[in-house]
């Protein structure tokens, strides 16, 4: 595994939607948008590895990760519903602590009740968000925003194409809920940037 990265150009669609929006390989520079405020100073970043588990203290979450492709209608995958307590790692994002920004997607909930991500909105700026990795390295990140989009009215660049430094963005459902083929009308993303890199004991 350890793809890591965008490969280009890659069709690469938002969860449930049809909209696509390609990327022409990896670039080196990207903004933050206004709501978005990195911390300050230098940060670390991270050889290539795949996450296995994800930490964030402030909801109680401490659960694996999978690897996740797209979906036949080009959305990005969700977990298999066996495995709505896990979190799923977009295979073609960069790995969590890489420039870029490592995208991992998850339930808010099933008809049996709350799953991984159902807490995701409560999330506060300055949170810390614990990516464990597979070469036994912990990537941390801060928490810059928590935002909801219409699911066909998302900000492309902010979410796929920031590669200013190594950063995170958890996706799941939200909003209001209207069933069938359509679900949750939203979605909520989580943006976060790599304050540190260490190593397991």
């Amino acid at each position: 595994m350890g793809k890591g990265r965008f490969g280009g150009p890659l069709a690469v669609a938002l969860i449930a939607v049809g909209a696509v929006a390609t990327f022409a390989g990896v670039v080196q520079k990207g903004a933050f948008g206004p709501d978005d405020v990195a911390p300050p100073g230098r940060f670390p970043v991270m050889e290539p590895s795949d996450p296995v588990e994800i930490r964030i203290p402030s909801l109680k979450i401490d659960a694996p990760v999978h690897d996740v492709g797209l979906a036949d209608d080009g959305s990005i995958e969700v977990p298999a519903l066996e495995r709505h307590n896990q979190a799923g790692w977009y295979e073609n994002s960069p790995t969590p602590g890489q420039y870029g920004p490592a995208v991992l997607v998850g339930h808010a909930d099933t008809r049996d009740g709350p799953s991984i991500f159902h807490g995701l909105a409560t999330v506060r700026p300055g949170a810390r968000i614990e990516v464990e990795r597979r070469d036994d390295s912990v990537a941390v990140f801060e928490v810059n925003s928590v935002e909801k989009f219409k699911k066909a009215d998302q900000p492309i660049d902010r979410i796929y194409a920031d590669f200013s430094r190594p950063a995170l963005r958890l996706i799941t459902c939200g909003g209001e809920f209207k069933g069938g083929s359509i679900g949750y009308v939203d979605n909520i993303i989580v943006f976060a940037s790599l304050v540190e890199a260490r190593k397991e004991p």
